[in-house]
């Protein structure tokens, strides 16, 4: 079932959100849920904070990226209650976007490696490192689950100059091809 992405401005959005455990209800068709969500909105990743949800669970999957990036294209992961353990201090800046935001994208520093420990969908800890642009996605994802959005990282300029754009995606002028609920 596609559900609505929550847009800037929902109080949900800035929630440090909470563990979940194995029965949590309907956990498979949740996840389930925010797959077919993100792909009908064309996106890369999702965090149950952006379907209203203030629990630590994110997916991820970078299939469209498979014709540039091989090794990227078969990037696919659920992470239940993720903890970031380490972050370089070796440092990027990339453009990024966010379904929960439509229409804007910025550049963003972020480490260019992290180590991160989590659940897979059948609650299997894992502790993995992921570098460059998967690193970056898993960063954004669980910025989301600490209650922060890519434009908190954005320089204050710039965060000056979209501060219109976010006001009208608060009051409900989010142009995008997908269903949301806005603030």
């Amino acid at each position: 079932m596609i559900l609505p992405i929550f847009t800037y401005g929902n109080a949900v959005l800035r929630k440090h959100t909470e563990l979940i455990s194995a029965d949590f209800p309907e956990l498979k068709k949740l996840i389930t849920d925010m797959h077919e969500t993100m792909y009908h909105a064309e996106g890369v990743g999702l965090a149950a904070p952006q379907i209203g949800l203030s629990i630590r669970l994110l997916i991820i999957d970078l299939a469209p990226f498979k014709e540039d990036d091989p090794v990227l294209g078969e990037f696919k992961i659920v992470m239940i209650n993720p903890v970031m353990l380490e972050r370089s201090d070796d440092q990027v800046t990339a453009e990024e976007g966010c379904l929960s935001i439509p229409g804007i994208h910025e550049m963003v520093l972020r480490s260019t490696k992290i180590k991160i420990k989590y659940q897979d969908a059948d609650f299997i800890e894992h502790t993995e490192e992921f570098e460059t642009y998967k690193a970056r996605v898993v960063q954004h994802e669980y910025d989301h689950l600490e209650g922060h959005l890519f434009t908190d990282r954005v320089a204050p300029l710039r965060r000056q100059l979209i501060k219109s754009r976010l006001t009208s995606i608060v009051k409900g002028k989010a142009n995008c091809s997908y269903k949301v609920k806005s603030a």
